[in-house]
Protein backbone atom coordinates (compact mmCIF):
# COMPACT_ATOMS: atom_id res chain seq x y z
CA UNK A 1 0.00 0.00 0.00
CA UNK A 2 3.02 2.34 0.87
CA UNK A 3 4.57 1.43 -2.39
CA UNK A 4 1.40 2.08 -4.38
CA UNK A 5 1.20 5.61 -2.41
CA UNK A 6 4.90 6.70 -3.22
CA UNK A 7 4.12 5.31 -7.09
CA UNK A 8 0.99 7.84 -7.43
CA UNK A 9 2.48 10.38 -5.58
CA UNK A 10 5.50 10.27 -8.23
CA UNK A 11 2.98 10.99 -10.64
CA UNK A 12 0.87 13.31 -9.12
CA UNK A 13 2.47 16.62 -11.47
CA UNK A 14 1.93 14.59 -14.38
CA UNK A 15 -1.93 13.89 -13.30
CA UNK A 16 -2.20 17.81 -12.21
CA UNK A 17 -0.89 18.76 -15.90
CA UNK A 18 -3.24 16.50 -17.51
CA UNK A 19 -6.09 17.76 -15.82
CA UNK A 20 -5.41 21.41 -16.57
CA UNK A 21 -3.94 20.83 -20.49
CA UNK A 22 -6.67 17.94 -20.86
CA UNK A 23 -9.65 20.59 -20.82
CA UNK A 24 -8.35 22.91 -22.93
CA UNK A 25 -7.41 20.63 -25.56
CA UNK A 26 -10.89 19.29 -25.49
CA UNK A 27 -12.08 22.34 -25.37
CA UNK A 28 -10.36 23.95 -28.43
CA UNK A 29 -11.36 20.78 -30.23
CA UNK A 30 -14.48 21.42 -29.68
CA UNK A 31 -14.44 25.24 -30.74
CA UNK A 32 -12.81 23.85 -34.04
CA UNK A 33 -15.28 21.48 -35.34
CA UNK A 34 -18.64 23.55 -35.42
CA UNK A 35 -16.56 26.73 -36.37
CA UNK A 36 -15.63 24.73 -39.38
CA UNK A 37 -18.32 22.63 -39.74
CA UNK A 38 -16.32 19.43 -39.30
CA UNK A 39 -19.15 16.91 -38.12
CA UNK A 40 -20.79 17.04 -41.67
CA UNK A 41 -17.99 17.66 -43.72
CA UNK A 42 -15.52 21.17 -44.16
CA UNK A 43 -17.70 24.28 -44.13
CA UNK A 44 -16.47 27.66 -43.60
CA UNK A 45 -20.54 29.31 -43.81
CA UNK A 46 -19.76 30.25 -39.56
CA UNK A 47 -16.72 32.49 -41.16
CA UNK A 48 -18.81 34.18 -43.51
CA UNK A 49 -21.64 34.90 -41.19
CA UNK A 50 -18.72 36.24 -38.87
CA UNK A 51 -17.23 38.59 -41.43
CA UNK A 52 -20.61 39.58 -42.26
CA UNK A 53 -21.45 41.09 -38.77
CA UNK A 54 -21.30 44.79 -39.22
CA UNK A 55 -19.27 45.38 -35.57
CA UNK A 56 -16.32 43.28 -36.63
CA UNK A 57 -13.77 45.72 -36.95
CA UNK A 58 -14.74 47.76 -34.37
CA UNK A 59 -15.06 44.59 -31.75
CA UNK A 60 -11.82 43.39 -32.78
CA UNK A 61 -9.88 46.65 -32.68
CA UNK A 62 -11.17 47.34 -28.45
CA UNK A 63 -9.93 44.05 -27.97
CA UNK A 64 -6.57 44.64 -29.05
CA UNK A 65 -6.63 48.38 -27.52
CA UNK A 66 -7.52 47.65 -24.18
CA UNK A 67 -5.54 45.28 -23.90
CA UNK A 68 -2.27 46.19 -24.62
CA UNK A 69 -2.77 49.54 -23.40
CA UNK A 70 -4.35 47.92 -19.99
CA UNK A 71 -1.07 45.25 -19.73
CA UNK A 72 1.23 48.23 -20.74
CA UNK A 73 -0.08 50.72 -17.95
CA UNK A 74 -0.47 47.97 -14.97
CA UNK A 75 2.76 46.79 -15.74
CA UNK A 76 4.47 50.22 -15.89
CA UNK A 77 2.64 51.40 -12.54
CA UNK A 78 3.99 47.39 -10.83
CA UNK A 79 7.59 48.43 -12.00
CA UNK A 80 7.55 52.08 -10.79
CA UNK A 81 5.99 50.88 -7.44
CA UNK A 82 8.47 47.75 -6.77
CA UNK A 83 11.80 51.09 -8.15
CA UNK A 84 10.72 54.17 -6.28
CA UNK A 85 8.39 53.38 -3.39
CA UNK A 86 10.06 50.36 -1.07
CA UNK A 87 10.26 51.03 2.35
CA UNK A 88 7.65 54.34 1.96
CA UNK A 89 4.01 54.30 3.54
CA UNK A 90 2.35 54.01 0.48
CA UNK A 91 4.37 50.75 0.08
CA UNK A 92 3.53 49.15 3.55
CA UNK A 93 -0.22 49.84 3.03
CA UNK A 94 -0.40 48.33 -0.54
CA UNK A 95 1.56 45.34 0.37
CA UNK A 96 -1.03 45.01 3.53
CA UNK A 97 -3.78 45.52 1.31
CA UNK A 98 -2.60 43.41 -1.69
CA UNK A 99 -3.75 40.04 -0.59
CA UNK A 100 -7.70 41.59 0.26
CA UNK A 101 -7.18 43.20 -3.51
CA UNK A 102 -6.05 40.24 -4.78
CA UNK A 103 -9.42 38.29 -3.03
CA UNK A 104 -11.52 41.17 -4.52
CA UNK A 105 -13.36 39.29 -7.89
CA UNK A 106 -13.13 41.03 -11.02
CA UNK A 107 -17.30 41.46 -11.26
CA UNK A 108 -17.43 43.16 -8.21
CA UNK A 109 -14.22 45.43 -8.81
CA UNK A 110 -15.58 46.90 -12.03
CA UNK A 111 -18.92 47.66 -10.02
CA UNK A 112 -17.72 49.02 -7.28
CA UNK A 113 -16.07 51.25 -10.43
CA UNK A 114 -18.94 51.59 -12.28
CA UNK A 115 -20.84 53.11 -9.25
CA UNK A 116 -18.01 55.37 -8.76
CA UNK A 117 -17.84 57.11 -12.45
CA UNK A 118 -20.92 56.89 -13.74
CA UNK A 119 -22.87 60.19 -14.51
CA UNK A 120 -24.81 59.60 -11.49
CA UNK A 121 -22.44 58.10 -9.39
CA UNK A 122 -20.52 59.27 -6.24
CA UNK A 123 -17.66 61.33 -8.00
CA UNK A 124 -20.52 63.18 -9.52
CA UNK A 125 -22.37 63.37 -6.15
CA UNK A 126 -19.24 64.57 -4.71
CA UNK A 127 -18.64 67.44 -6.81
CA UNK A 128 -22.16 68.83 -7.12
CA UNK A 129 -23.01 70.81 -4.65
CA UNK A 130 -19.78 73.16 -4.87
CA UNK A 131 -17.76 72.70 -7.89
CA UNK A 132 -20.60 71.77 -10.44
CA UNK A 133 -23.77 72.96 -9.43
CA UNK A 134 -25.37 69.86 -11.48
CA UNK A 135 -29.02 69.26 -10.08
CA UNK A 136 -29.34 66.13 -12.64
CA UNK A 137 -26.74 64.11 -13.60
CA UNK A 138 -24.72 65.27 -16.22
CA UNK A 139 -24.87 63.76 -20.04
CA UNK A 140 -21.37 62.61 -20.11
CA UNK A 141 -20.38 59.36 -21.74
CA UNK A 142 -18.22 58.59 -18.35
CA UNK A 143 -18.92 54.37 -18.39
CA UNK A 144 -19.45 52.41 -21.49
CA UNK A 145 -17.24 54.81 -23.89
CA UNK A 146 -17.06 54.09 -27.13
CA UNK A 147 -12.79 53.92 -26.74
CA UNK A 148 -12.87 51.54 -23.42
CA UNK A 149 -11.12 54.10 -21.42
CA UNK A 150 -13.67 52.69 -18.07
CA UNK A 151 -12.67 49.59 -19.08
CA UNK A 152 -8.76 50.13 -18.85
CA UNK A 153 -9.14 51.34 -16.05
CA UNK A 154 -10.61 48.64 -14.73
CA UNK A 155 -8.46 46.35 -15.66
CA UNK A 156 -5.47 48.04 -14.75
CA UNK A 157 -6.95 48.87 -10.81
CA UNK A 158 -7.05 44.67 -10.37
CA UNK A 159 -4.26 43.58 -12.50
CA UNK A 160 -1.81 45.65 -10.64
CA UNK A 161 -2.43 43.85 -7.25
CA UNK A 162 -1.28 40.37 -9.57
CA UNK A 163 1.56 41.53 -10.91
CA UNK A 164 2.52 43.38 -7.82
CA UNK A 165 2.59 39.43 -6.30
CA UNK A 166 4.46 37.57 -9.21
CA UNK A 167 7.04 40.23 -8.74
CA UNK A 168 7.61 40.22 -4.83
CA UNK A 169 7.95 36.64 -5.49
CA UNK A 170 10.32 36.33 -8.13
CA UNK A 171 12.42 39.19 -6.53
CA UNK A 172 14.15 37.71 -3.51
CA UNK A 173 15.83 35.34 -7.23
CA UNK A 174 17.13 38.82 -8.59
CA UNK A 175 19.58 40.08 -5.74
CA UNK A 176 18.11 43.58 -5.89
CA UNK A 177 19.39 45.57 -2.56
CA UNK A 178 23.62 44.54 -3.84
CA UNK A 179 22.86 45.06 -7.48
CA UNK A 180 21.00 49.04 -6.73
CA UNK A 181 23.61 49.53 -4.30
CA UNK A 182 26.45 49.40 -6.97
CA UNK A 183 24.21 51.04 -9.44
CA UNK A 184 23.79 54.29 -6.93
CA UNK A 185 27.27 53.98 -6.33
CA UNK A 186 27.66 54.45 -9.53
CA UNK A 187 26.02 57.47 -10.05
CA UNK A 188 22.73 56.36 -10.99
CA UNK A 189 19.56 57.36 -9.91
CA UNK A 190 17.27 54.89 -8.56
CA UNK A 191 15.00 54.39 -11.18
CA UNK A 192 17.75 53.99 -13.82
CA UNK A 193 19.75 51.36 -11.33
CA UNK A 194 16.99 49.65 -11.05
CA UNK A 195 15.79 49.56 -14.73
CA UNK A 196 19.30 48.41 -15.99
CA UNK A 197 20.43 46.43 -12.67
CA UNK A 198 17.17 45.11 -11.34
CA UNK A 199 14.58 44.64 -14.66
CA UNK A 200 16.10 42.39 -16.81
CA UNK A 201 16.58 39.51 -14.14
CA UNK A 202 12.96 40.41 -12.61
CA UNK A 203 11.17 40.31 -15.88
CA UNK A 204 12.73 36.73 -17.08
CA UNK A 205 10.62 35.63 -14.21
CA UNK A 206 7.65 37.52 -14.50
CA UNK A 207 7.11 37.39 -18.38
CA UNK A 208 4.51 34.41 -18.05
CA UNK A 209 2.33 36.79 -15.72
CA UNK A 210 2.50 39.32 -18.19
CA UNK A 211 1.57 36.90 -20.96
CA UNK A 212 -1.30 35.47 -18.62
CA UNK A 213 -2.36 39.54 -18.11
CA UNK A 214 -2.32 40.33 -21.63
CA UNK A 215 -4.25 37.71 -22.46
CA UNK A 216 -6.96 37.91 -19.79
CA UNK A 217 -7.31 42.25 -20.78
CA UNK A 218 -8.18 41.08 -24.64
CA UNK A 219 -10.71 38.58 -23.29
CA UNK A 220 -12.19 39.82 -20.43
CA UNK A 221 -16.16 38.95 -20.36
CA UNK A 222 -17.66 39.84 -17.13
CA UNK A 223 -15.45 43.27 -16.50
CA UNK A 224 -16.53 44.33 -20.38
CA UNK A 225 -20.12 44.00 -19.65
CA UNK A 226 -19.88 46.68 -17.09
CA UNK A 227 -17.50 48.95 -17.75
CA UNK A 228 -17.13 48.11 -21.91
CA UNK A 229 -17.96 49.52 -25.20
CA UNK A 230 -21.98 48.54 -26.17
CA UNK A 231 -22.32 48.95 -29.60
CA UNK A 232 -20.09 47.13 -30.75
CA UNK A 233 -18.68 45.22 -27.60
CA UNK A 234 -15.30 44.04 -27.47
CA UNK A 235 -15.00 40.33 -29.19
CA UNK A 236 -15.21 38.47 -26.04
CA UNK A 237 -18.28 39.81 -24.76
CA UNK A 238 -20.09 39.17 -28.28
CA UNK A 239 -18.50 35.62 -28.48
CA UNK A 240 -20.56 35.43 -25.09
CA UNK A 241 -23.86 36.77 -26.39
CA UNK A 242 -23.47 34.32 -29.19
CA UNK A 243 -22.80 30.89 -27.64
CA UNK A 244 -25.52 31.85 -25.11
CA UNK A 245 -27.78 32.16 -28.04
CA UNK A 246 -30.50 29.05 -28.70
CA UNK A 247 -30.07 29.54 -32.48
CA UNK A 248 -26.97 26.95 -33.53
CA UNK A 249 -26.52 29.65 -36.48
CA UNK A 250 -25.44 32.11 -33.71
CA UNK A 251 -23.44 29.36 -31.90
CA UNK A 252 -21.44 28.57 -34.86
CA UNK A 253 -21.01 32.39 -35.86
CA UNK A 254 -19.63 32.06 -31.75
CA UNK A 255 -17.38 29.88 -32.50
CA UNK A 256 -15.42 30.71 -35.55
CA UNK A 257 -15.29 34.29 -33.66
CA UNK A 258 -13.42 32.00 -30.59
CA UNK A 259 -10.91 30.96 -33.12
CA UNK A 260 -10.49 34.31 -34.19
CA UNK A 261 -9.73 35.64 -30.53
CA UNK A 262 -7.46 32.59 -30.21
CA UNK A 263 -5.78 34.21 -33.62
CA UNK A 264 -6.09 37.44 -32.24
CA UNK A 265 -4.13 36.91 -28.69
CA UNK A 266 -1.23 34.47 -30.32
CA UNK A 267 -0.71 37.92 -32.51
CA UNK A 268 -0.72 39.92 -29.78
CA UNK A 269 1.30 37.59 -27.63
CA UNK A 270 3.82 38.23 -30.55
CA UNK A 271 3.57 41.50 -30.90
CA UNK A 272 4.61 42.03 -27.21
CA UNK A 273 7.60 39.33 -27.54
CA UNK A 274 8.87 42.20 -30.65
CA UNK A 275 8.34 44.95 -27.76
CA UNK A 276 10.62 42.82 -25.52
CA UNK A 277 13.29 42.19 -27.66
CA UNK A 278 13.00 46.15 -29.09
CA UNK A 279 12.85 47.08 -25.54
CA UNK A 280 16.13 45.20 -24.57
CA UNK A 281 18.34 46.60 -27.51
CA UNK A 282 17.26 49.93 -26.18
CA UNK A 283 17.98 49.24 -22.92
CA UNK A 284 21.32 47.84 -23.86
CA UNK A 285 21.94 51.20 -26.02
CA UNK A 286 21.39 53.63 -23.06
CA UNK A 287 23.16 51.54 -20.54
CA UNK A 288 25.87 51.51 -22.87
CA UNK A 289 25.38 55.26 -23.47
CA UNK A 290 25.86 56.14 -19.79
CA UNK A 291 22.40 57.49 -19.09
CA UNK A 292 22.40 57.63 -15.79
CA UNK A 293 19.22 60.14 -15.18
CA UNK A 294 19.45 60.71 -11.22
CA UNK A 295 17.07 63.80 -11.79
CA UNK A 296 14.18 61.78 -12.91
CA UNK A 297 13.28 60.10 -9.82
CA UNK A 298 11.97 63.37 -8.80
CA UNK A 299 9.62 63.23 -11.98
CA UNK A 300 8.86 59.81 -11.68
CA UNK A 301 8.63 59.56 -7.88
CA UNK A 302 5.41 61.90 -7.68
CA UNK A 303 3.82 60.26 -10.98
CA UNK A 304 3.94 56.71 -9.33
CA UNK A 305 2.61 57.96 -6.17
CA UNK A 306 -0.10 59.56 -7.56
CA UNK A 307 -1.15 56.92 -9.47
CA UNK A 308 -1.00 54.26 -7.09
CA UNK A 309 -2.99 56.44 -4.72
CA UNK A 310 -5.33 56.83 -7.11
CA UNK A 311 -5.91 53.13 -8.58
CA UNK A 312 -5.77 52.35 -4.67
CA UNK A 313 -9.03 55.27 -3.88
CA UNK A 314 -10.79 53.84 -7.07
CA UNK A 315 -10.85 50.41 -5.49
CA UNK A 316 -11.42 50.91 -2.17
CA UNK A 317 -14.39 53.89 -2.51
CA UNK A 318 -15.60 51.53 -5.33
CA UNK A 319 -16.09 49.09 -2.82
CA UNK A 320 -17.37 51.35 -0.19
CA UNK A 321 -20.00 52.64 -2.68
CA UNK A 322 -21.30 48.57 -3.38
CA UNK A 323 -21.72 48.38 0.36
CA UNK A 324 -23.27 51.88 1.01
CA UNK A 325 -25.98 51.03 -1.93
CA UNK A 326 -26.71 48.21 -0.54
CA UNK A 327 -28.75 49.70 2.62
CA UNK A 328 -29.06 53.46 1.01
CA UNK A 329 -32.86 53.80 1.20
CA UNK A 330 -33.63 57.42 -0.53
CA UNK A 331 -30.50 58.45 -2.10
CA UNK A 332 -31.46 61.22 -4.50
CA UNK A 333 -29.07 62.94 -7.11
CA UNK A 334 -27.01 65.33 -6.48
CA UNK A 335 -26.83 64.14 -2.49
CA UNK A 336 -23.60 62.47 -1.73
CA UNK A 337 -24.99 60.64 0.82
CA UNK A 338 -28.18 58.27 1.31
CA UNK A 339 -30.33 60.42 3.57
CA UNK A 340 -31.70 57.05 5.05
CA UNK A 341 -30.07 53.64 5.57
CA UNK A 342 -32.27 50.47 5.74
CA UNK A 343 -31.52 46.31 5.21
CA UNK A 344 -34.79 46.22 3.22
CA UNK A 345 -32.98 45.22 0.02
CA UNK A 346 -31.42 42.55 2.51
CA UNK A 347 -34.52 41.31 3.84
CA UNK A 348 -36.23 40.90 0.85
CA UNK A 349 -33.93 39.39 -1.13
CA UNK A 350 -32.54 37.15 1.82
CA UNK A 351 -34.07 33.83 0.05
CA UNK A 352 -32.36 34.40 -2.98
CA UNK A 353 -28.71 35.64 -1.81
CA UNK A 354 -28.76 32.99 0.54
CA UNK A 355 -29.48 30.37 -2.13
CA UNK A 356 -26.77 31.43 -4.71
CA UNK A 357 -24.33 32.45 -1.40
CA UNK A 358 -24.57 28.58 -0.55
CA UNK A 359 -24.26 27.30 -4.20
CA UNK A 360 -21.35 29.76 -4.94
CA UNK A 361 -19.54 28.31 -1.54
CA UNK A 362 -19.97 24.83 -2.35
CA UNK A 363 -18.34 24.85 -5.33
CA UNK A 364 -15.44 27.40 -4.62
CA UNK A 365 -14.65 25.11 -1.32
CA UNK A 366 -15.03 21.72 -3.03
CA UNK A 367 -13.07 23.27 -6.16
CA UNK A 368 -9.82 25.28 -3.77
CA UNK A 369 -9.68 21.73 -1.63
CA UNK A 370 -9.23 19.81 -5.08
CA UNK A 371 -6.72 22.42 -6.16
CA UNK A 372 -5.21 22.29 -2.85
CA UNK A 373 -4.83 18.59 -2.56
CA UNK A 374 -2.95 18.55 -6.11
CA UNK A 375 -0.67 20.89 -5.53
CA UNK A 376 0.54 19.49 -2.50
CA UNK A 377 0.98 16.28 -3.83
CA UNK A 378 3.03 17.88 -6.49
CA UNK A 379 4.88 19.86 -4.15
CA UNK A 380 5.15 16.88 -1.92
CA UNK A 381 6.49 14.60 -4.79
CA UNK A 382 9.51 17.62 -5.84
CA UNK A 383 10.77 17.37 -1.95
CA UNK A 384 10.51 13.33 -1.66
CA UNK A 385 12.01 12.42 -5.45
CA UNK A 386 14.26 15.47 -5.95
CA UNK A 387 12.15 16.71 -8.79
CA UNK A 388 12.07 20.07 -10.35
CA UNK A 389 9.45 21.87 -12.70
CA UNK A 390 11.23 22.49 -16.31
CA UNK A 391 10.13 25.54 -18.18
CA UNK A 392 8.04 23.85 -20.13
CA UNK A 393 6.16 22.52 -17.32
CA UNK A 394 5.93 26.24 -15.77
CA UNK A 395 4.43 27.31 -19.33
CA UNK A 396 2.14 24.20 -19.28
CA UNK A 397 0.66 25.70 -15.61
CA UNK A 398 0.23 28.91 -16.98
CA UNK A 399 -1.42 27.93 -20.25
CA UNK A 400 -5.22 28.10 -18.82
CA UNK A 401 -4.39 31.91 -17.86
CA UNK A 402 -2.82 32.39 -21.25
CA UNK A 403 -5.22 30.65 -23.30
CA UNK A 404 -8.50 32.64 -23.62
CA UNK A 405 -11.51 31.38 -21.96
CA UNK A 406 -14.09 32.11 -24.93
CA UNK A 407 -11.88 30.24 -27.04
CA UNK A 408 -11.82 26.87 -25.87
CA UNK A 409 -15.14 27.26 -23.10
CA UNK A 410 -17.24 27.09 -26.09
CA UNK A 411 -16.15 23.40 -27.47
CA UNK A 412 -15.76 22.66 -23.40
CA UNK A 413 -19.69 23.65 -23.69
CA UNK A 414 -20.19 21.43 -26.87
CA UNK A 415 -18.33 18.47 -25.10
CA UNK A 416 -20.29 19.06 -21.93
CA UNK A 417 -23.39 18.88 -24.05
CA UNK A 418 -23.13 15.80 -25.96
CA UNK A 419 -21.73 13.72 -22.66
CA UNK A 420 -24.95 14.91 -20.61
CA UNK A 421 -22.99 16.91 -17.99
CA UNK A 422 -23.92 20.29 -18.65
CA UNK A 423 -25.90 22.42 -16.34
CA UNK A 424 -24.95 20.86 -13.01
CA UNK A 425 -22.78 22.10 -10.17
CA UNK A 426 -20.30 19.52 -10.53
CA UNK A 427 -19.35 20.42 -13.81
CA UNK A 428 -19.50 23.89 -13.25
CA UNK A 429 -16.74 22.59 -10.53
CA UNK A 430 -14.18 20.71 -12.60
CA UNK A 431 -14.44 23.82 -14.88
CA UNK A 432 -13.37 25.97 -12.24
CA UNK A 433 -10.84 23.54 -11.01
CA UNK A 434 -8.82 24.23 -14.81
CA UNK A 435 -8.32 27.65 -13.59
CA UNK A 436 -7.53 27.54 -9.54
CA UNK A 437 -4.90 25.33 -9.62
CA UNK A 438 -2.61 27.28 -11.60
CA UNK A 439 -3.32 30.10 -8.85
CA UNK A 440 -2.81 27.86 -6.04
CA UNK A 441 0.10 26.64 -7.00
CA UNK A 442 1.73 29.64 -7.59
CA UNK A 443 0.49 31.10 -4.23
CA UNK A 444 1.87 28.07 -2.45
CA UNK A 445 5.11 26.76 -4.00
CA UNK A 446 7.83 29.79 -2.86
CA UNK A 447 6.60 29.56 0.80
CA UNK A 448 6.81 25.50 0.26
CA UNK A 449 9.99 25.06 -1.93
CA UNK A 450 11.80 27.88 1.08
CA UNK A 451 11.09 25.55 3.98
CA UNK A 452 14.48 24.94 6.09
CA UNK A 453 15.14 21.10 4.63
CA UNK A 454 17.34 20.51 7.29
CA UNK A 455 13.93 20.56 9.64
CA UNK A 456 12.48 16.91 7.74
CA UNK A 457 16.82 15.76 8.23
CA UNK A 458 16.59 15.85 11.48
CA UNK A 459 12.95 14.18 11.42
CA UNK A 460 14.60 11.82 9.56
CA UNK A 461 17.61 11.07 11.36
CA UNK A 462 15.02 10.65 14.65
CA UNK A 463 13.24 7.94 12.64
CA UNK A 464 10.23 9.63 11.41
CA UNK A 465 8.56 8.61 8.27
CA UNK A 466 8.43 10.83 5.27
CA UNK A 467 4.47 11.09 5.95
CA UNK A 468 5.08 11.50 9.61
CA UNK A 469 7.30 14.44 8.40
CA UNK A 470 4.70 16.04 6.22
CA UNK A 471 1.75 15.65 8.43
CA UNK A 472 3.78 16.52 11.84
CA UNK A 473 6.34 19.05 11.03
CA UNK A 474 5.89 20.43 7.02
CA UNK A 475 2.04 20.95 7.21
CA UNK A 476 2.08 22.66 10.59
CA UNK A 477 5.12 25.22 10.25
CA UNK A 478 3.45 25.84 6.58
CA UNK A 479 -0.08 26.14 7.68
CA UNK A 480 -0.55 29.55 7.08
CA UNK A 481 0.73 29.11 3.20
CA UNK A 482 -1.71 26.32 3.08
CA UNK A 483 -4.81 28.05 4.13
CA UNK A 484 -3.76 31.46 2.00
CA UNK A 485 -3.73 29.55 -0.92
CA UNK A 486 -6.64 27.67 -0.27
CA UNK A 487 -7.75 31.66 -0.14
CA UNK A 488 -7.11 32.50 -3.12
CA UNK A 489 -8.54 29.50 -4.71
CA UNK A 490 -11.73 30.65 -3.42
CA UNK A 491 -11.50 33.50 -4.44
CA UNK A 492 -10.34 33.08 -8.18
CA UNK A 493 -13.40 29.94 -8.59
CA UNK A 494 -16.29 32.86 -6.95
CA UNK A 495 -15.25 35.23 -9.33
CA UNK A 496 -15.31 33.10 -12.36
CA UNK A 497 -18.32 34.29 -14.81
CA UNK A 498 -17.79 32.70 -18.32
CA UNK A 499 -16.88 28.86 -17.43
CA UNK A 500 -20.15 29.28 -14.46
CA UNK A 501 -22.33 30.63 -17.68
CA UNK A 502 -21.62 28.41 -21.06
CA UNK A 503 -20.59 25.24 -18.57
CA UNK A 504 -23.82 25.80 -16.47
CA UNK A 505 -25.79 26.00 -19.44
CA UNK A 506 -27.46 29.37 -17.63
CA UNK A 507 -29.01 26.78 -14.88
CA UNK A 508 -26.50 27.08 -12.31
CA UNK A 509 -26.63 30.88 -10.86
CA UNK A 510 -24.02 31.98 -8.46
CA UNK A 511 -23.37 35.36 -7.09
CA UNK A 512 -21.13 36.80 -9.89
CA UNK A 513 -23.00 35.62 -12.79
CA UNK A 514 -26.23 36.89 -11.02
CA UNK A 515 -24.53 40.52 -10.44
CA UNK A 516 -23.57 40.86 -13.80
CA UNK A 517 -26.84 40.02 -14.49
CA UNK A 518 -28.15 42.44 -12.72
CA UNK A 519 -26.15 45.04 -13.24
CA UNK A 520 -27.63 45.38 -16.80
CA UNK A 521 -30.65 46.53 -14.77
CA UNK A 522 -31.57 50.30 -12.77
CA UNK A 523 -31.73 48.95 -9.08
CA UNK A 524 -28.25 49.05 -7.86
CA UNK A 525 -29.09 48.10 -4.40
CA UNK A 526 -29.58 44.72 -5.25
CA UNK A 527 -26.49 44.97 -7.08
CA UNK A 528 -24.70 46.15 -4.56
CA UNK A 529 -26.05 43.46 -1.80
CA UNK A 530 -24.89 40.70 -4.35
CA UNK A 531 -21.21 42.42 -5.55
CA UNK A 532 -20.65 42.72 -1.25
CA UNK A 533 -21.49 39.36 -0.70
CA UNK A 534 -19.14 38.06 -3.80
CA UNK A 535 -16.75 39.46 -1.67
CA UNK A 536 -17.10 38.58 1.70
CA UNK A 537 -17.10 35.14 0.79
CA UNK A 538 -13.04 34.93 -0.49
CA UNK A 539 -12.30 37.81 2.35
CA UNK A 540 -13.50 35.69 5.31
CA UNK A 541 -11.31 32.66 3.75
CA UNK A 542 -8.24 35.26 4.11
CA UNK A 543 -9.61 36.40 7.30
CA UNK A 544 -9.65 32.59 8.34
CA UNK A 545 -6.02 31.76 6.71
CA UNK A 546 -4.78 34.86 9.62
CA UNK A 547 -6.74 33.66 12.56
CA UNK A 548 -6.98 30.21 12.33
CA UNK A 549 -3.34 29.33 12.54
CA UNK A 550 -2.69 31.86 15.64
CA UNK A 551 -5.02 30.17 17.41
CA UNK A 552 -4.43 26.72 16.77
CA UNK A 553 -0.55 27.32 17.46
CA UNK A 554 -0.55 30.21 19.90
CA UNK A 555 1.38 28.42 22.09
CA UNK A 556 4.42 27.77 19.98
CA UNK A 557 5.93 31.06 19.74
CA UNK A 558 8.53 29.29 17.05
CA UNK A 559 6.22 28.73 14.58
CA UNK A 560 4.69 32.48 15.10
CA UNK A 561 8.28 33.79 14.03
CA UNK A 562 8.42 31.51 11.12
CA UNK A 563 5.14 33.13 10.09
CA UNK A 564 6.20 36.39 10.43
CA UNK A 565 9.55 35.36 8.25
Amino acid sequence: MSQRAGTLLRQAPRITLALMLAPVAAGLAGTIAPAFGLEGGPDLEAFRALAAWPGLGASVRLSLVTGFVATALALALTLLILALLPGGRLFEALLRLLSPLLAVPHAAVALGLAFLIAPSGWIARALSPWATGWQAPPDLLTLNDPAGLALIAGLVAKEVPFLLLMSLAALPQTDAPRRLMLAESLGYGRAAGWVFGVLPALYAQIRLPCYAVLAYSMTAVEMAMILGPTRPPTLSVQIALWMADPALAERGRGTAAALLQLALVLGALGLWRTGEILGRRLLLRAAAGGWRAPALDRVLRPLTLGGTALALAAVMLGLAGLGLWSVAGLWTFPNALPQSVSLRVWQEAAPSLARHAALTLGIAAAVAMAALALTLACLEAEARHGLSPSPRAMAALYLPLIAPQVAFLPGLQVAALSLGLDGTPMAVAAAHLVFVLPYVFLSLSAPWRAWDPRIGTVGAALGASPGRIFWRLRLPMLLRPVLTAFAVGMAVSVGQYLPTLLIGGGRVSTLTTEAVALSSGGNRRIVGAYALLQMILPAAAFAGALVLPALLFRRRRGLRLAWRA
